[in-house]
């Protein structure tokens, strides 16, 4: 279509009228998005607050977000969130697998995450999955705890216990 640069340039002469237009006079024309797979910046996207799950609020079945989760009531079931934030007055009970947990409050169930922090107002009644943790002073915790390098994969734990049977019939026949 038209251009800027050649509004303002003077009219093509003769001689050049009749060559064919070369890559080099279109280096001020943008290419057509997607076509040339250049990335092109955006302003980054505000990140949305945290959901929050109020005192009043009682929930029976599962939970499942990308972004962050504060639970401040019951909730029966199992949740799944970027970030898990329990409140002092919350109870949960089922299983809670978040890329960081913080726990004030009480759960009944197993907990997976890369960090989990367990506050001095912490009741846990489970195991714990976790890359790193913190318990503080004063927590409640009857459980296991175990280190996992990928504690958010489900499957991780389940080929450890594959290969110790296969080993016993190996010894078995020696």
């Amino acid at each position: 279509m038209f251009s800027k640069s050649k509004i303002n340039e003077p009219a093509p002469k003769a001689d050049t009228a009749a060559k064919p237009a070369t890559p080099e006079t279109r280096t001020d024309v943008p290419p057509a998005s997607g076509a040339s797979g250049e990335f092109k910046a955006t302003a980054p996207k505000a990140k949305p607050p945290a959901s929050t799950l109020s005192t009043d609020l009682h929930v029976t079945g599962n939970l499942k977000t990308t972004g962050d989760i504060q639970v401040e009531g019951t909730v029966e079931g199992d949740i799944r969130a970027h970030l898990l934030t329990i409140g002092e007055g919350a109870t949960i009970k089922g299983e809670v697998i978040a890329d960081d947990v913080v726990i004030n409050g009480r759960i009944v169930g197993r907990v997976r995450g890369l960090k989990v922090r367990l506050t001095s107002t912490a009741r846990v009644e489970g195991d714990i999955i976790h890359k790193t943790i913190a318990i503080e002073s004063g927590a409640h915790f009857e459980g296991s705890v175990q280190r996992q390098d990928d504690p958010l994969s489900a499957g991780a734990k389940k080929p450890a216990q594959q290969a110790a049977p296969a080993a016993a019939p190996a010894q078995a026949k020696s």
